[in-house]
């Protein structure tokens, strides 16, 4: 079997290369960053300006004389008005432009997570854990939309504001600045470090949190088993060392927090220290205004949150790349099932057969037949199994099923006989290619199911399995969920009489509307399998496939539901249409309407034949048939000792 989905326990990339992946996404919104950029860009420099405006002012002040005193600083003070004007409007533009963008990446990186997420093969989820893609689906894009919104305005902020500061303390005063800038180089090593050790501690931090949403996904889904077995301690237990784990990572990033805040505002500190201390000799000497000391300061003091800022962003920016990393693993995974890129020019159809392709159907081609007239060659039949070998690891291994050969026409039942893991699930799986069988093995209208359009192929099919998924959602739209459009009320109704529903509909507090729980936990197993069984049939499909559907049902139900099938078939023949049954039952009794039945047993198809054949052959199925009739002659006891169904829910009921 093919398989190109990644491992999902592999390390993902934490290089900052990583934000390549979002330049499609970003390109876009292009003009809403520059537009965010200019804005920020201008509230930077009015705020630069702003000390510049004291300066003057307090040196007006200071000196004490001259005409007009008062309407220059009345001036000054209106400039600086005008300036936080600038300020306040363009804090809310930028907001807009660069939170507005990094909002709509974030719903179109999420959309486009869940579809990947949905096109993803079965043997995907069999390996990854709903717990972790939760995570990966909220943190890991929360983290994203924090590096390309907060992450870059504090890159850009803390740039501008830097640059702009230095160049103008050092205009203003080159000595003070160059003894006041002595601490920078320790805060600079601080935040290289402080980047370094949050990264991979974040990435521990996200990766305890997915092992703490895995078990609380696993707590709520297995409700009901937990309380059977009373083990509400024992979840309890694991979820408390979950919660711990998590805290404890996180602790870890708040110890690093916690040293390295403190210890950047000890050293900006030193900085305004130095500038008291350097500026005031100089205004002692002279060569310093009074303003200009104070305007030093202010720029020193405006030169912290840069720095600490500067902090926030390789925090902000690491947790992006870790997040990203963790999100791109699953967009760069490649589903191991796929539609053929293109229709093959030729295709393995059985050498006596010569089929025309129209469109995306088999056509059988024409021949004369003894009066001169065209007449079609016999068509193929629709399933065809051709030494079909099966194995889930693609490196080899125990085959799951071995050299596999059967035929199915247009409108038999196909019964399926066998213990637990001799391959009957792994072969129903592989019809619709739900798993990938090796290519030249399943035919479908004498055409290889690896060249039908997935889509197609899968329409082609409807499955009621044994363990039936419902959505929480009223009885009636999960009944309808195969359907393209909505459905009649008689579509509904017939699905319902076809699953044997009825009784149960008048019994319902709000009859088609009435909601069930998470899961169908508000419904029995039997009504949950009869509601599978009611969504494949309204889809009208061309192969009906029932595997172990009526496991939970009882003996009544099930006739009742088996006769509508073979009315059903009936009808369709009437019509000049066909039904294709494959049914998987442990029961003989049910098997015994079927036209042929194969029995597996580990992997290989052991028998084949019609229920009469293999009832007379003394093999696996003559001797279950003859235990089931023991059993339900012994009666309630008998029947729960010999019938395996009951052997595995004997406490349920339809």
């Amino acid at each position: 079997m093919e398989d190109s989905e990644q491992p999902q326990n592999t390390k993902p990339d934490l290089s900052l290369k990583n934000f390549r992946f979002l330049i499609p996404y970003l390109y876009p919104y292009r003009w809403r960053y520059l537009w965010g950029f200019v804005c920020l860009i201008a509230v930077d420099s009015a705020q630069i300006l702003i000390p510049q405006f004291t300066a003057r002012a307090i040196n007006l002040v200071t000196a004490g004389e001259g005409e007009g005193v008062r309407s220059r600083i009345l001036f000054l003070c209106l400039g600086m008005v005008a300036a936080m004007a600038v300020i306040s409007t363009g804090r809310f533009l930028w907001r807009y432009f660069i939170h507005g963008a990094s909002r709509r990446i974030e719903t179109e990186l999420r959309g486009n997570l869940f579809s990947h997420l949905l096109s993803l093969s079965y043997d995907f989820y069999q390996r990854s854990k709903i717990g972790d893609l939760m995570a990966r689906s909220t943190n890991d894009i929360n983290g994203i939309r924090e590096a390309i919104g907060w992450g870059l305005v504090m890159l850009v902020d803390g740039t501008v504001m830097v640059l702009g500061i230095l160049v103008v303390i050092f205009i203003q005063d080159a000595k003070t600045a160059a003894f006041a800038l002595i601490p920078l180089p320790p805060i600079t090593l601080l935040i290289l470090l402080f980047g370094n050790a949050v990264g991979a501690r974040f990435r521990r931090a996200q990766e305890t949190y997915s092992r703490m949403s895995e078990t609380v996904q696993e707590a709520f889904s297995g409700v009901r088993v937990i309380k059977s077995f009373v083990k509400e301690w024992w979840f309890g237990k694991k979820f408390a060392a979950a919660n711990d784990d998590y805290r404890d990572s996180n602790m870890e990033l708040v110890k690093i927090y916690g040293i390295f805040f403190p210890l950047i505002t000890f050293l900006s500190g030193l900085t305004s220290l130095i500038v008291i201390l350097v500026g005031g000799m100089r205004v002692v000497e002279g060569s310093l205004s009074p303003g200009a000391l104070v305007a030093l300061f202010s720029y020193f003091q405006m030169l912290i949150w840069p720095l600490m800022g500067a902090g926030f962003m390789v925090n902000v920016i690491q947790r992006g790349a870790s997040s990203l990393g963790r999100v791109k693993e699953i967009l760069d995974t490649r589903p191991s099932i796929e539609s053929p890129r293109e229709f093959p020019r030729e295709f393995p159809v059985h050498p006596q057969r010569n089929l025309q392709k129209t469109g995306s159907v088999f056509t059988p081609s024409l021949r004369q037949n003894s009066a001169g007239e065209e007449a079609p060659l016999s068509a193929p039949p629709l399933l065809e199994i051709r030494n079909l070998t099966l194995a889930y690891s693609p490196e080899g291994g125990r085959n799951v099923l071995s050299a596999v050969n059967l035929r199915l026409e247009e409108g038999e039942m196909l019964g399926i006989l066998g213990r637990t893991g001799s391959g009957k699930s792994s072969f129903i799986k592989a019809l619709p290619r739900m798993i990938d069988p090796p290519p030249g093995m399943v035919f479908l209208k004498g055409r290889d199911v690896r060249d039908w359009d997935l889509e197609e192929l899968r329409a082609c099919f409807a499955l009621a399995p044994q363990d039936s998924f419902l959505f929480s959602d009223s009885i009636k739209n999960n009944i309808g969920y195969g359907l393209d459009a909505q459905g009649e009320e008689a579509d509904f109704a017939r699905a319902a009489g076809f699953a044997a529903l009825n009784r149960d509909l008048e019994a319902f507090s709000s009859g088609w509307d009435t909601l069930i729980g998470e899961r169908g936990l508000s419904l029995s197993g039997g009504q949950k399998q009869r509601v599978a069984i009611a969504r494949a049939f309204i889809t009208a499909p061309e192969i009906l496939i029932l595997d172990d559907a009526l496991s939970a049902v009882d003996t009544e139900t099930e006739q009742r539901i088996l006769s509508a099938l073979n009315a059903e078939r009936e009808k369709c023949k009437r019509q000049g249409r066909a039904l294709t049954v494959i049914i998987v039952s442990h029961r003989v009794s049910t098997l015994s309407r079927a036209d042929k039945v194969a029995v597996f047993e580990n992997g290989s198809l052991s028998e084949y034949g019609s229920p009469k054949e293999l009832q007379d052959s003394g093999g696996f199925f003559s001797r279950t048939a003859a235990l089931q009739h023991l059993g339900d002659s012994a009666g309630p006891a008998g029947t729960a000792e010999a019938s395996p169904r009951s052997e595995r829910h004997g406490s349920k009921n339809g």
